[in-house]
């Protein structure tokens, strides 16, 4: 299993999870350094990964492309005008390789490209202010943007255009399917709720001490959230209420979450336990769960420390 990250200082850091020692059933894990590289002319403001391709967005406007089996990259696209604040990866089952990837930025506009190879396919622009997340259904046929103009859009990823458009109120931050596509998650300041995707039918409200900056879907319908109370909280989706929390996971604000998923077996009998997140001063730090159920203070699995300013949120890779 391994991960990346992205950083103030430009820099995208590879990392890979392994035993310490040669027994694989060793419960002692360390984050071994793949790579560190300084991919933009300015910060990197979002990443996505999909099997060994990835894809890191910064402030200089444009997408960098790598392939992560060499640790090389690959290319840029230079098709936006704006910081670019969000991509995802779309990947069939039935395959290891990406068909599509999407890209939100700071002006409002999404880019819908093919990845094999990677041409824009469509551009338009769902928001009339900058796109703070996206989020594709697992289907691949529409995605959910939040912007800073108070909105939720949903866009026709096979037409190529926006087929809905709300006002929320409030400035979302965060949006994110779950992992069947039946539901979504909305992020504003200190508030989580969780809707039905079918119909946007509120489900249930979370409410968490201070503002939430990261949040990732777990299994059997945990939803991690971190953010400027320094700490991990796995939230119950099904009823709203905390399963359990790890307090003061970092020493500083909780910059992004990742649940790791490993198809390779390095460290197989973890799975699906094993939660990485990552701080604004640069910490890395990986969590087995299940001790944060009997303890909400428990010790790391494994650290790294990059001694960057993390920006953007983790993508864990396979």
């Amino acid at each position: 299993m391994s991960l990346i990250a992205g950083s103030y200082e430009k820099f995208l850091w590879g990392f890979k999870l392994k035993p310490l020692n040669t027994d694989p059933n060793s419960k002692t894990l360390t984050l071994t350094p793949l790579f560190s590289y300084p991919s933009h002319l300015s910060a990197i403001t979002s990443l996505a990964a999909a099997g060994s391709a990835a894809a890191s967005g910064g402030s200089d406007d444009t997408i960098q492309l790598y392939d992560l089996s060499h640790a090389t990259s690959v290319g840029s696209l230079n098709d936006h005008a704006a910081t670019v604040t969000s991509l995802s990866f779309f990947t069939r089952p039935d395959l290891s390789v990406p068909l599509n990837l999407v890209s939100g930025d700071a002006e409002g506009s999404f880019c819908i490209y093919e990845a094999d190879p990677f041409v824009l396919l469509k551009s338009l622009k769902p928001h009339r202010k900058a796109i703070n997340d996206l989020s594709l259904h697992p289907s691949g046929k529409l995605a959910l943007t939040v912007g800073k103009d108070e909105c939720l859009a949903m866009i026709n990823l096979v037409r190529g255009r926006r087929s809905f458009y709300c006002r929320l109120g409030m400035e979302a931050s965060l949006v994110d399917f779950n992992g069947d596509g039946d539901k979504f998650y909305l992020a504003t300041e200190e508030k989580v709720t969780v809707h039905e995707a079918e119909d946007a039918k509120l489900v249930c409200e979370m409410e968490n001490p201070k503002r939430v900056l990261c949040a990732e879907p777990g299994e059997n319908g945990l939803l991690f959230t971190g953010g400027e109370d320094r700490g991990i909280t796995a939230w119950d989706t099904n009823t709203g209420k905390v399963a359990y929390r790890i307090e003061d996971a970092h020493s500083t604000r909780v910059k992004g979450i990742v649940v790791m998923k490993s198809s390779s077996g390095d460290v197989a009998n973890e799975d699906p336990y094993l939660v990485a997140s990552g701080s604004s001063d640069g910490v890395i730090r990986v969590w087995d769960v299940r001790m944060a159920v009997k303890d909400n203070k428990p010790n790391p699995l494994a650290e790294a420390n990059t001694k960057s300013r993390l920006t953007c949120k983790f993508t864990n890779l396979e």
